[in-house]
């Protein structure tokens, strides 16, 4: 059985090295896709997504070569006189770095920076989760993201 608390650390550590941590591209695994990855031992992390400012994406770990967890998502830029692809990138990995360094990538978090207001909020745990993430500029959300992951069962 696959230690959770050992699974959830991973995926901080690849999370913080990776996109977050500005790792090194990797040759995209599909067409036009961008991907990042991050290995430690018999953990593996990628990273792949599509698009820019808008954008959709999944990440995986494998442990030992088996694939044992994964998070699918989407964001975008819903208000793009208020914030840009730019902006919202360095809000959000500053944000994220905040979290990460607290060991953890889920759970309420609220982070003030001078381009916006980062909010996320999530349920369940490393097994199984749903989230939100957002930027809030004067008041008005200008950037949104939904994500939801969980173990992988054979």
């Amino acid at each position: 059985m696959l230690d959770i608390a050992m699974l959830n650390a991973f995926v901080v550590e690849a999370k913080a090295a990776t996109y977050v941590g500005g790792g090194v591209a990797r040759p995209p695994c599909r067409p036009s896709s961008h991907d990042i990855g991050y290995e430690r031992g018999n953990w593996r992390y990628l990273d792949s997504y599509f698009g820019g400012t808008d954008f959709a994406g999944q990440e995986v770990v494998w442990f030992a070569d088996e694939p044992v967890w994964a998070m699918n998502y989407f964001g975008c830029v819903i208000a793009p006189d208020l914030i840009n692809g730019t902006a919202a990138g360095t809000v959000i990995k500053t944000a994220l770095s905040a979290m990460y360094r607290e060991g953890r990538f889920l759970g309420g978090m609220e982070f003030d920076h001078p381009f916006g207001r980062y909010i996320d909020r999530s349920e369940g745990d490393c097994a199984r989760f749903a989230g939100h993430e957002c930027i809030m500029v004067d008041g008005q959300k200008a950037y949104m993201l939904d994500y939801r992951g969980g173990l992988i069962i054979p």
